[in-house]
């Protein structure tokens, strides 16, 4: 069987603005936004798209009561640089532990966990 990957899906209390925020931190354009439904294209053809849920409840990250749901992995060139920029776009850190050096948690707008991870992850 084949497969190939479509689209990821987060749920959001804004889609507009969590598209936004990802479209900025990733350089992925907003290709279709279709009532409260938004789709980003990635460089692999697949895109990541966000969905309004008026009552959305953000994940708590790493509290098993609020379990993160999903997350996804951004691969960066430069850690730091792109570090301080999600915190510029509204991220919010959520761990950047000296024990895991190649990757650090953040959360999206919408409390949706995400990961920088160094290429050499």
């Amino acid at each position: 069987m084949a497969m190939r990957l479509g689209n990821v899906v987060f749920d959001s209390a804004n889609p507009q603005a969590a598209a936004a925020f990802y479209s900025e931190l990733t350089g992925w354009p907003i290709v279709r936004t279709d009532g409260d439904w938004i789709d980003l294209r990635t460089e692999s053809g697949a895109a990541l798209s966000l969905q309004l849920a008026p009552d959305h409840v953000k994940p708590r990250w790493p509290d098993p009561t609020g379990p993160q749901q999903a997350h996804i992995d951004l691969i960066v060139d430069d850690m730091d640089a792109e570090h301080a920029r999600a915190l510029a776009l509204g991220a919010t850190l959520l761990d950047d532990a000296p024990d895991h050096p190649t990757f650090r948690v953040f959360a999206d707008l919408d409390g949706h966990p995400f990961c920088l991870c160094s290429g050499d992850s």
